[in-house]
């Protein structure tokens, strides 16, 4: 089994991550439903009403944000996954909700001449190969006086959930392409992004935050 050390950041490829996500798009939304019904669909519920004007959706997976949104705004949304982004699609087609959508990674996403009142990421800061890296690409993205809004997990605040963790931490990355214990305020800030205000849930375990992009 490969286990995890603390401070040991094990990582994965853009192609590596892609192909892990193409293998099983038609199982994650069975895949993460516990976890959506007991914490995460409540923490979508109340930071994505914020959004506001033209929003991108960083790793849009199988748009389990789309109904969350408010009525009026424009969404581009993009994912590594064509797989994942199909699925996005079909939910956005079925919420008629005005949205483009593209195959790309935040990294090297550049849309001429566009900057975004909103930038949404969630359950994704997890799964980029340089976590700081995406989150600065996120802030040039972002109009400076926009927000970007996140929902993400990380390292519990509970001792004996942490330790659980930190032993499969290795295994939960290689089979899912999934870091469930970084720490994503500790990435926040070491982007450089201010952060607005923050929420933690079961056990420290979900977080969501809204940030400032850096000046």
């Amino acid at each position: 089994m490969i286990q995890w050390r603390p401070g040991e950041d094990i990582r994965m490829t853009a192609t590596e991550i892609r192909d892990k996500y193409e293998n099983f798009a038609r199982w994650y939304d069975p895949g993460v439903w516990l976890s959506e019904v007991l914490v995460v669909r409540r923490l979508r519920r109340k930071l994505l009403k914020q959004a506001r004007g033209h929003v991108l959706e960083v790793a849009v997976g199988t748009g389990a944000n789309l109904e969350y949104y408010p009525r009026g705004i424009r969404l581009t949304a993009i994912d590594i996954s064509p797989s994942m982004l199909e699925r996005a699609q079909q939910k956005a087609k079925r919420l008629k909700l005005d949205a483009d959508f593209h195959v790309a990674d935040i990294e090297s996403f550049a849309p001429p001449g566009q900057s975004f009142d909103t930038i949404v990421s969630s359950m994704a800061t997890c799964t980029f190969p340089d976590p700081v890296v995406s989150l600065e690409a996120m802030s040039r993205l972002c109009k400076p006086n926009g927000r970007i809004l996140m929902i993400e997990h990380g390292r519990s605040s509970n001792r004996a959930l942490s330790a659980i963790q930190d032993r499969f931490a290795g295994y939960h990355v290689h089979a899912l392409a999934c870091h469930w214990n970084r720490e994503p305020r500790e990435l926040i800030d070491e982007a450089g992004l201010a952060v607005v205000s923050e929420r933690h849930s079961f056990f420290g375990v979900f977080h969501a935050f809204e940030v400032k992009p850096s000046a």
